[in-house]
């Protein structure tokens, strides 16, 4: 029965037995059994009256879900959240909201004063400085000298110096784009016997090309850290006089990314030997995929872990979204695996040697989502789920400087019964709430990754969430906001290796212009696995860095 069928009448149910049997009885036949034709007609009643009522239930049911869906739908384009403000309203107006928010007192850092003040100044407050300039800047003096003419004092003694007075203004130098002239020397013989000896060009990351190592660094800086599109960029470099058409620089982040894979393979090599690793993906639209829609989604796999001093974040670009794409990215990997509800990873899950965590966050969203459709300044079901959520996250904080077994032990005597009320409270309202409402959907996740869920109380080292590797993501979607899309897949496969190496990067610790740019320089020469290893960030120091930047 269909929801079409509401629109025809119900036949009438209050007519008497009588007439229904005369209905049934033809002229000159026996009449039938009445106590099997009555029981037979209630019957067919009954079951006419509860198909009805299914009908009009799952009619209220999708009404209800409608409502929901357009209550969301308007807060997320709408209403106020932390990234709309960051991301989205802001972008015109930023420098004005930004400073009708900010005070002086920002830049000031609290400073002792020298000299004691008298106790009658003691309610005045002390004054400082702004907060210094970091002292690895480097530092150009600009003089200024008191004219020949003043250096007289009143009594007609010339003055000498004395001291000076310093300040420091933060400055910038535009981009300089220049021009390296490779002069190779060339010897021969005088009495020409012999064949010339010419000195030998240093490996170069693109030989074929006329892009230095510096040139790529700051090529894949600007587009992969800083989120500038090629066309953008091709731009900046056309006002300094260098004409680069935006395919050359798109074949020189390919062919970089093809000089830089060895290093996203020993990474990936790092993360597979962790005991934990986050993995999460996000669409990304690749226009000339073979045999493939231009608007199909492609996806872009993000998996973060790697010793505690060893953090690893791994791009993989494929067009796919099946389970096979996490079985052969973590192919080797023995440990616990942390990702959100996604039935691809099911699979992989399954696997000897891996444990499965699920998010809390994702269970908080749901429940938030469920409160944001709730009837405006009333207190519902979804509210007590967000509650008692927010305990468990209470509990990490207090404990996130903790050591690992002390994080244990506040889990397994606090987390643990909060646990418990939870899953009480999930059992007691599951049965109560319309399955497909936001609170049910909720409820169902929640339910169905309850076992994943609740396995992080086990140690005091696995995490409650996947937003590390959220976090991770967060880049590349910004990113992609600017480009929008990729060409071919050679492109995407070369975001997924130059994503890899500046996140790790930052992860790390450095500077990720200041590594590719040393990364470049070294790696073409590199003729053994050791010397492509002490490139990693892990085995480099921001020093080691620096004393490289000046040619």
């Amino acid at each position: 029965m269909s929801f079409a069928s509401l629109q025809t009448p119900l036949s009438p149910v209050k007519k008497t037995f009588e007439e229904i049997v005369q209905t049934f009885t033809l002229p000159n036949v026996l009449p039938p059994d009445i106590d099997a034709l009555k029981t037979l007609l209630l019957a067919q009643q009954n079951a006419h009256l509860a198909a009805v009522q299914a009908i009009r239930q799952e009619a209220h049911d999708y009404v209800i879900r409608m409502l929901e869906q357009a209550v969301l739908a308007r807060q997320r384009m709408f209403g106020a959240s932390s990234e709309q403000l960051s991301a989205q309203s802001r972008l015109f107006d930023e420098a004005e909201a930004l400073a009708q928010t900010s005070t002086e007192a920002q830049d000031i850092a609290p400073q002792t004063p020298e000299v004691t003040a008298p106790a009658a100044d003691t309610k005045k407050p002390a004054r400082g400085k702004r907060a210094p300039l970091a002292a690895g800047l480097p530092r150009v003096d600009v003089i200024h000298d008191v004219a020949q003419a003043d250096r007289t004092c009143a009594c007609g003694t010339p003055m000498v110096e004395i001291g000076q007075d310093v300040s420091e203004q933060l400055d910038i130098v535009p981009m300089q784009v220049r021009v390296l002239r490779h002069i190779r020397k060339r010897y021969g013989c005088p009495t020409s016997q012999h064949a010339p000896v010419t000195a030998a060009l240093p490996a170069q990351p693109l030989p074929k090309s006329n892009a230095s190592a510096d040139f790529l660094a700051m090529l894949l800086a600007v587009k992969f850290v800083d989120g500038l599109p090629l066309a953008r960029f091709e731009n900046v470099l056309a006002r300094h006089d260098a004409v680069v058409p935006r395919q050359t620089l798109a074949r020189w982040v390919i062919g970089s990314a093809g000089v830089l894979q060895p290093l996203h393979n020993l990474m990936r090599d790092i993360l597979l030997d962790g005991a934990l690793i986050h993995m999460d993906e996000t669409v990304v639209q690749v226009l000339k995929e073979q045999d493939r829609s231009p608007t199909s989604n492609s996806y872009m796999w993000v998996q973060t872990g790697g010793p505690p001093d060893k953090p690893v974040v791994l791009y993989d670009y494929d067009a796919s979204r099946s389970a096979a794409v996490p079985t052969r990215l973590l192919e080797g990997f023995q440990g616990y695996l942390m990702t959100d509800g996604y039935d691809g990873y099911n699979a992989i899950a399954r696997a000897d040697g891996i444990e499965r965590l699920a998010c809390w966050a994702h269970v908080r969203r749901r429940f938030v989502e469920a409160v944001r459709v709730q009837p405006k300044g009333k207190r519902g079901k979804a509210d007590e789920a967000v509650s008692l959520i927010g305990k468990l996250y209470r509990i990490e904080r207090e404990h996130k400087n903790a050591t690992l077994e002390d994080r244990h032990l506040a889990r397994q005597s606090c987390s643990v019964p909060v646990l418990a009320e939870l899953h009480a409270w999930m059992l007691k309202h599951a049965p109560l709430v319309t399955p497909k409402s936001a609170l049910g959907t909720a409820l169902a996740y929640m339910g169905n990754l309850w076992a994943q869920l609740t396995r992080y109380t086990e140690r005091g080292d696995l995490p409650i969430d996947n937003n590390r590797c959220e976090n991770a993501i967060r880049p590349f979607v910004i990113g992609r906001k600017a480009w929008l899309f990729s060409d071919t897949p050679a492109g995407a496969h070369a975001s997924a290796v130059i994503y890899s190496l500046v996140q790790t990067a930052k992860a790390n610790g450095l500077e990720p212009y200041i590594w590719l740019r040393r990364v470049l320089r070294d790696l073409p020469g590199a003729q053994t696995v050791e010397a492509v290893e002490a490139l990693l960030p892990w085995n480099l120091r921001l020093t080691d860095l620096v004393d490289k930047i000046a040619r």
